[in-house]
């Protein structure tokens, strides 16, 4: 225990009434020493009760301390817990996690293992509430039809380089060598990171055996708007970060944009209106495929909601996607950083 490395767990937070007693429980029981281990929990000046419950852990374990973010976003909250932060090792957790009680222990044996700048895990997707929404959204985002080939959604059997992992456990070094995150990304600072980090010359690894759990949104309405705001992000970065996103992140966007350019052109070449009905046809029929193979497994009751599940996921993010570029084209012809 005297050779292991100090870790610097930062957690940003806002308003997570609901579930930050659940990820700091999760995370005071980890295996790692608690005299090599703080707790940096990072809020957005919550006003749900938050901020009272990180001050009770706080008073009874002394490793836990709450740090102010007055910019109420989460990268501004990893900066501020970065600079803060005594550890050389330093792991970003997200408060809408609970996470393996070895999760903190496998992240640095990996990091020294592989002589990794970061690591990470998968997410087991859990459903935010007990209702057959919830629970085929959850569903939804662990399949490959609802989120492609993100890996730590859909897991791994064995460590894989990738280009970004959720979250990350980082040697600190590695923010003096390639600066801290990007504070004008609301969203989506971490794939810009990680990408940057890869530029670097950088490696990043996902590993199998370390998990943690995801409580996904338990609505379709906030469902469509995170993603929405995911979507927005991933085009309206390239305003503040060189191409801050892997092309694969645009294929909801590229879907969205043929469908709404392919209607227009099928006013003029009404023929074309058989390759729009072909595409939507595929897109309907994979749809049901995917919703039926999840309902045979997990069961029939799920098979309409996850019917509508798949689109919310794909639609919410191209459109967003659309409204992110229409912005971004809009304020290159304002000059105007602020449109």
């Amino acid at each position: 225990m005297e050779n292991k490395l100090f870790v610097s767990v930062i957690v940003p937070c806002r308003n997570e009434i609901r579930f930050i007693e659940k990820c700091l429980d999760s995370i005071i029981a980890q295996d790692y020493p608690k005299d090599k281990l703080e707790i940096l929990v990072v809020d957005g000046i919550s006003k749900d009760g938050t901020r009272e419950i990180v001050k009770n852990y706080s008073n009874k374990y002394p490793f836990v301390k709450l740090l102010d973010n007055p910019k109420k976003i989460a990268p501004s909250a990893m900066n501020i817990g970065i600079k803060e932060a005594k550890g050389d090792i330093i792991i970003r957790m997200d408060a809408h996690n609970r996470y393996e009680k070895d999760y903190i222990s496998k992240c640095v044996e990996y990091l020294q293992e592989y002589k990794a700048d970061n690591v990470g895990g998968i997410w087991v997707t859990l459903p935010g509430k007990d209702t057959l929404v919830a629970h085929s959204i959850a569903l939804a985002l662990s399949h490959p039809f609802g989120i492609g080939n993100s890996y730590f959604r859909r897991g791994v059997r064995e460590v894989k380089e990738v280009d970004t992992v959720p979250f990350g456990c980082y040697k600190k070094e590695v923010f003096k060598k390639i600066g801290l995150f990007n504070e004008n990304l609301i969203r989506n600072q971490d794939i810009e990171f990680n990408l940057r980090l890869k530029r670097a010359g950088g490696k990043i690894l996902l590993c199998p055996d370390i998990v943690s759990y995801y409580y996904a949104r338990p609505d379709l309405k906030s469902l469509f708007k995170q993603n929405f705001l995911n979507g927005f992000w991933i085009i309206y970065s390239l305003r503040y970060a060189n191409i801050p996103f892997s092309y694969r992140h645009l294929v909801p966007f590229a879907f969205v944009l043929f469908l709404l350019i392919g209607s227009l052109i099928t006013l003029f070449y009404k023929n074309f209106l058989y390759l729009l009905v072909g595409v939507l046809s595929v897109y309907g029929i994979l749809d049901i495929i995917s919703s039926l193979t999840l309902s045979l497994k997990h069961g029939l009751q799920y098979f309409p909601f996850l019917l509508v599940t798949f689109p919310t996921l794909h639609f919410s993010y191209g459109f967003g996607s659309l409204w992110g570029f229409i912005k971004l084209v809009v304020s290159k012809l304002r000059g105007n950083k602020n449109a």
